[in-house]
């Protein structure tokens, strides 16, 4: 079990940027594959980055060449760095974790923090 907690949401113009952090609490984090998924209104929870040791880097193609997932096995932490944001970026954005080799989907994680929101102005 990880426990995850997000933080660095805000409101942001088109074109800004912005990073998101997520602290983790527990064992054996270096083994876990961490993810970013995010929420809109209305809409499902999609995926958007996941790092995992054994497989790399994976992204949603909506953002691709514009997020980077990265992590700091030794401060337990996950960051999302936003750049170019878009007015369509806006969600509420969750941070996810499973012993899982990879996985971009909701299910594949048991893991979750509580959300952080991110708002794009246009």
């Amino acid at each position: 079990q990880v426990q995850l907690v997000e933080s660095g949401g805000g409101l942001v113009q088109a074109g800004g940027s912005l990073r998101l952090s997520c602290a983790a609490s527990g064992r054996r984090f270096d083994t876990y594959t961490m993810a970013w998924f995010r929420q809109a209104p209305g809409k499902e929870r999609d995926f958007v980055a996941a790092v995992s040791w054994r497989t790399g880097k994976t992204y949603a193609d909506s953002v691709k060449g514009r997020f980077t997932i990265s992590r700091d096995n030794a401060k337990k932490m996950v960051y999302l760095q936003m750049d170019s944001l878009k007015p369509e970026d806006t969600a509420v954005y969750y941070c996810a974790a499973t012993e899982r080799q990879s996985g971009t989907v909701v299910t594949e994680y048991p893991n979750w923090g509580q959300g952080t929101q991110v708002t794009v102005s246009s």
